[in-house]
């Protein structure tokens, strides 16, 4: 795709290229009607004038843009100190900002870093994104050669680089581990089917119930409707007749709460239930016991992502082909499966 340029505009309105720049300042120069007629034509192109580099037309920002659904979040924290070491190297400032897991907020914010704000941005897909599964916001940027880099969740039809975790595999594991220490009635708790992370840690543990011979019982696949309060959902699986032995939370929150409700009714962990999760954050470490999980290592998932970033940096407008980075996932078992050995290490 051609790049839209001051003087193309120019060219294809039939007006000189000072005209255009004046429009786009909002002049009092240019008259209403012509103002409007090269705003329509730059938002028909997807062109936005590129405020910073009126004064730095060959420099860099010297900042990197990251935007993440929120940054309270445990994993996100790391993935964000992961990219700031990076950053930090060399000689980089990072930006942070989070879209609350609304598509709109994360084109915006998109939109604002890409207009010569920063000389590159990280980003993970917002869930309404992904829930409306309409990627279109990032054309633009994908086409213009922008250096965009996704992290964790990502448009998986888009050609673009992305740092990942093999999320079927961590499935996998973390059910072969119940079915490893004697349980036979594992149940999932899982995302909506539109978070693809989910739906592929489901698939694992599909694979490993089948891989043991066991049968997969959809009453013991739990999908948890966000628009519902959690604690209610959950205690659906424990009214089960028989009642799951074991439950594979896809996210920590689900695990915990979990393994609350299980103690709440007197049952022993990991006797009666045996529990584990995903992201081995605050949480998993101060329930009781402990909470045996799969750890993603953000810290190391966002160092991968930016040095990803800057490798397109530094390739300039030759973008280099997008690249698919895995991250390998630890099984860190705790007292929620029946053992205490040390934790991996997700440090500097």
């Amino acid at each position: 795709m051609k790049k839209v340029t001051l003087k193309s505009i120019a060219k294809a309105l039939g007006v000189s290229v000072s005209t255009v720049s004046k429009a786009l300042k909002n002049s009092p120069e240019i008259s209403p009607r012509t103002r409007e007629r090269i705003l329509e034509y730059c938002r028909l192109h997807h062109y936005e004038p590129n405020r910073m580099a009126l004064g730095l037309r060959h420099r860099k920002t010297g900042i990197i843009g990251v935007i993440v659904p929120q940054t309270g979040h445990y994993f996100f924290s790391r993935v964000i100190t992961g990219i700031q070491k990076v950053a930090e190297a060399a000689g980089y400032r990072v930006l942070i900002a989070h879209s609350n897991n609304e598509t709109t907020a994360e084109a915006e914010w998109l939109r604002l870093m890409g207009n010569g704000y920063t000389d590159g941005v990280l980003l993970t897909l917002a869930k309404e994104t992904l829930q409306r599964g309409d990627f279109r916001h990032f054309l633009p940027w994908i086409q213009r050669g922008f250096p965009l880099v996704f992290f964790d969740r990502y448009p998986e039809k888009l050609p673009v680089s992305a740092v990942i975790i093999n999320d079927t595999e961590a499935g996998r594991r973390a059910t072969e581990h119940l079915l490893g220490i004697g349980k036979r009635r594992p149940a999932l708790i899982t995302t909506p089917v539109y978070l693809s992370v989910g739906y592929r840690r489901e698939l694992g543990f599909r694979q490993a119930l089948k891989k043991h011979g066991l049968r997969v019982d959809e009453n013991r696949i739990l999908r948890i409707d966000e628009r519902k309060p959690l604690l209610a959902q959950i205690q659906g699986l424990f009214r089960l007749n028989p009642p799951p032995d074991a439950i594979f939370g896809v996210n920590e929150q689900y695990a915990a709460t979990a393994l609350n409700l299980a103690r709440q009714m007197g049952m022993d962990i990991p006797g009666d239930l045996a529990v584990i999760g995903f992201s081995d954050g605050m949480i998993a470490r101060h329930t009781y016991p402990p909470l045996s999980t799969v750890v993603q290592h953000g810290f190391r998932m966002g160092q991968t992502a930016a040095e990803l970033l800057f490798s397109h940096i530094r390739a300039g407008e030759t973008p280099p082909e997008p690249q698919i980075k895995i991250i390998d996932t630890d099984l860190v078992v705790r007292g929620s499966t029946g053992s205490h050995p040390v934790p991996v290490a997700d440090g500097f």
